[in-house]
């Protein structure tokens, strides 16, 4: 068992991001025995969830004229515009049914403000509205966290980067990972994360 002040944070482990759902990540199934394994070693287990309503500003849908995988200019910045994936209360938005959810101490749900999308667990587009992760993990006196989940080059990029922004201790298992790689964005997420002091392993 890992010392009491590292978690496990599973990221967007949801049926969407899986074979067959809105925005499947090639294999993003095969990383749930892994990681339901890789939870008997922390005593403590976060789960975030991806969790649109249906009108979502970065689907593509709400955007006439532009296809899935276009870009747009937000005031946060510049947004991919996705396929409609993880709408509230849908199949698609739920847990992988073979994930192992008994063990969370506590699920985040995120990308719930129409107008912002949210990769990071920590923080929304925008890179300053605060989920409230920091201070669960700081307040039960958790510095150190191990990352896996979906998708190496967006969320759980995002969430490795603020990690060690916020002076956490972060590694990333490639293992228990899968990624998108639109346009070279693993190469770069990898990078990002390495050069903000993530250990990749």
């Amino acid at each position: 068992m890992r010392p009491a002040n590292e978690a496990l944070l599973v990221i967007d482990v949801q049926n969407d991001f899986c074979p067959g759902g809105a925005l499947a990540v090639a294999d993003g199934d095969a990383i749930v025995p892994g990681i339901n394994a890789a939870m008997a070693e922390f005593a403590t287990v976060i789960l975030t969830q991806d969790w649109h309503p249906a009108d979502h500003a970065s689907f593509a849908s709400q955007h006439p004229g532009l296809d899935p995988f276009a870009t747009t200019e937000m005031p946060y910045g510049t947004q991919v515009l996705w396929p409609d994936h993880c709408v509230q209360g849908t199949d698609g938005a739920a847990f992988h049914p073979d994930l192992d959810t008994t063990r969370a101490d506590l699920i985040l749900r995120k990308g719930f403000n129409r107008t912002i999308d949210s990769y990071s667990a920590f923080f929304e587009n925008d890179r300053t509205t605060p989920t409230g992760l920091e201070g669960y993990l700081r307040t039960r006196g958790l510095d150190s966290l191990t990352l896996v989940g979906l998708a190496t080059d967006f969320c759980v990029n995002y969430s490795a980067v603020d990690a060690a922004r916020l002076g956490f201790r972060a590694t990333v298992r490639q293992d228990l990972c899968r990624a998108i790689d639109l346009d070279g964005s693993l190469a770069a997420a990898r990078t990002a994360m390495a050069d903000a002091g993530v250990t990749l392993a």
